[in-house]
């Protein structure tokens, strides 16, 4: 008797082109999904991993990064009417964050455009793109949109010994690489492109190298970060180091346009401080009519950065005008109690108006299966929490 076939084989989660090294490692096997590959939380906790790119260095696997190429004579035009950033204004080798909103005004999402050449540029987001991208170019004939995704190994080291570990593996030139600055270099008879980017506000690298030789950059890797603490970092990791840097997230920060079903559940990049990256003095792009009318009258809420007395995290907090709690204002997108800081720390939205006044967050927190709550002061905040000097310095120092 043949065996009956499996109904779910179909949506077996695919693997990254690192997965056999990093399974090894998953000491946890915790395991998710990002855009159809699994994806690790943490490998062994959450807070060791933390420390590695706070102290030392990890890496991260951005495999399952969406990655699009955008080729031709019109790729500069094309991409110029759909992000809100000029990016005439971006070099061959370089980098640049962006995002890009409906025509009214909401964002759909944001990421990474990197210029490979003066007709070549690749976007890396989040989430699949590739149907908005091809909406995106009706009118523009001489280019062509390919997705990548599968054809770059990619991987994140960050960390304040990333350097130091490049540096090992006699790649020292990477010393000379600016912020958002791009290298190619050769590895083990291929082409290993270095940027310098990623998602932690620390210093930091991001590899990309074909597939075949992903295990090979891998080995090499930890090979040369043995002795300066390299360690593979997950989900949970990365997402309290961005949090320090006051970078946004989809789903926690902000909700992509083209998903999000109540009206104005979604958000635009007025309200999510990202005002400079809205560039109104380059040609038409979407949504440029409704941004333009919104600054005009102002957003009505805002999201700020937050110091919030105590040591409970305020995550899904409600904030208030008063501590008695009578006029709500906003609410807390993400928080965190700051090792690095040493800081109650939140990421909110609240509405403009009541930015001048005061804010406080009621906080719910458990002891020992007891719940309890507390009203605590707020104190806004203008920097990122997190930005030491060696993320913006060339060359990096070598720890």
């Amino acid at each position: 008797m043949m065996p009956p076939s499996d109904p779910y084989a179909g949506e077996r989660l695919k693997h990254s082109h690192f997965h056999e090294r990093q399974a090894a490692m998953n000491l946890r096997d915790a395991w998710s999904s990002w855009n159809g590959y699994k994806f690790a939380d943490y490998y062994y906790d959450e807070s060791y991993e933390y420390f590695c790119i706070r102290n030392t260095c990890g890496t991260y696997d951005i495999c399952p990064m969406q990655k699009y190429m955008i080729e031709g004579p019109d790729a500069l035009a094309m991409l110029n009417r759909m992000v809100t950033r000029d990016l005439r204004k971006l070099g061959v080798d370089r980098v640049t964050y962006v995002c890009w909103c409906t025509d009214s005004g909401r964002m759909i999402d944001d990421g990474t455009i990197f210029r490979l050449g003066e007709e070549r540029f690749m976007l890396t987001c989040g989430s699949p793109s590739l149907a908005w991208l091809r909406k995106s170019s009706l009118g523009f004939e001489q280019l062509s949109i390919t997705e990548y995704t599968e054809d770059f190994a990619a991987l994140s080291l960050q960390g304040p010994t990333s350097f130091a570990v490049l540096k090992r593996m006699g790649l020292e030139a990477v010393g000379e690489l600016k912020p958002f600055g791009i290298m190619h270099l050769p590895f083990n008879g291929s082409s290993l492109m270095i940027s310098r980017t990623g998602f932690t506000g620390d210093l930091g690298y991001e590899l990309w190298i074909e597939p075949s030789e992903a295990l090979p950059l891998w080995d090499a890797l930890y090979s040369a970060g043995e002795d300066y603490g390299i360690h593979p970092y997950g989900e949970a990791a990365t997402n309290m180091a961005r949090m320090e840097a006051a970078f946004i997230m989809p789903d926690m920060e902000f909700n992509e346009a083209l998903k999000t079903i109540n009206f104005e559940y979604d958000q635009t990049p007025l309200e999510l401080n990202l005002g400079w990256l809205v560039d109104f003095k380059k040609p038409h792009f979407n949504g440029r009519a409704a941004l333009l009318e919104q600054t005009k009258r102002g957003p009505k809420r805002m999201l700020v950065k937050l110091d919030i007395e105590g040591n409970k995290p305020a995550d899904g907090s409600i904030l208030y005008s008063n501590k008695r709690c009578s006029k709500e204002i906003g609410y807390v997108t993400s928080g965190m109690w700051s090792p690095a800081v040493k800081a109650n720390i939140a990421l909110a939205m609240v509405d403009t108006q009541a930015l001048k006044g005061e804010i406080w967050a009621e906080v719910y927190y458990e002891r020992e299966l007891r719940h309890r709550h507390k009203v605590a002061r707020c104190t806004l905040k203008d920097k990122p929490f997190w930005a030491p000097a060696r993320a913006r310095q060339t060359p990096p120092g070598d720890c």
